[in-house]
């Protein structure tokens, strides 16, 4: 769409010498599913906008050792949060995959599930206020069209330059910062983005807060979709 991406087709029409005709973002469904009731329950015994959820979608499976950094960044914020994550190489379950004593420290607070959950429903619950995913191109959409603060853990090619979009571009999420030796982060890391995301009071956490509720207005219009898909049509007919 022209809003976000309206100088890399300027571009692209320059250096091709053809026109370049948009057919608008895929933004996911307004309507809203009941959430599962054991979620519903869990997440209702915290404050609004406290929990941070964690999800890296369908393709990424992570390996022990960074499984157990994450769930031990997440432990090391202090806040509520919900992850939800395939078991990692080499593991049959993510019970199994746990640092030792870590379920005893983080109960009553924190979850790690190895399932499938309701991601839009889940960041659509009050009690959710920031978004901890790998920049796919469905949590991207989802996560702009959320109220709740982003933060980026790219592990794809595509993922990485949508990434690249949001936090460095619209400056509407942080991205977890990675050790320069290797190609994964710190629980150290991971916990000083969310903690900056989070804070009211960071510089960091009111930019992305303040651009993120710009650029969802814009994505929320009525008809924007929709203009965008009829443009397409006319376009195709007037060449």
């Amino acid at each position: 769409c022209r809003e976000l991406e309206g100088s890399l087709c300027d571009y692209i029409a320059r250096e091709y010498h053809k026109p370049v005709f948009l057919t608008g973002p895929v933004l996911p469904e307004s309507e809203k599913e009941d959430l599962q009731e054991k979620w519903a329950n869990w997440l209702k015994g915290f404050e609004p906008g406290t929990v941070v959820f964690c999800a890296f979608g369908s393709q990424v499976v992570l390996e022990k050792q960074q499984f157990q950094e994450l769930v031990l960044g997440f432990e090391l914020t202090g806040l509520p949060f919900l992850i939800a994550l395939k078991p990692p190489f080499g593991t049959t379950s993510v019970e199994e995959a746990l640092p030792e004593g870590f379920e005893g420290r983080i109960r009553g607070r924190g979850i790690v599930y190895g399932g499938w959950v309701q991601q839009p429903a889940i960041l659509s619950h009050p009690s959710v206020g920031c978004f901890v995913n790998h920049c796919g191109f469905g949590s991207m959409w989802e996560s702009l069209m959320s109220d709740c603060q982003i933060v980026l853990v790219p592990h794809l090619a595509d993922q990485i330059l949508n990434t690249r979009l949001l936090a460095e571009e619209l400056k509407v999420a942080v991205e977890v910062e990675r050790d320069n030796k290797s190609t994964w982060f710190s629980r150290e890391s991971l916990c000083r983005a969310i903690k900056s995301a989070m804070d009211r009071d960071s510089e960091v956490g009111g930019l992305i807060r303040e651009n993120h509720a710009k650029w969802k207005e814009v994505l929320a219009s009525p008809s924007f979709m929709g203009d965008y898909i009829e443009k397409f049509i006319q376009d195709l007919q007037d060449l």
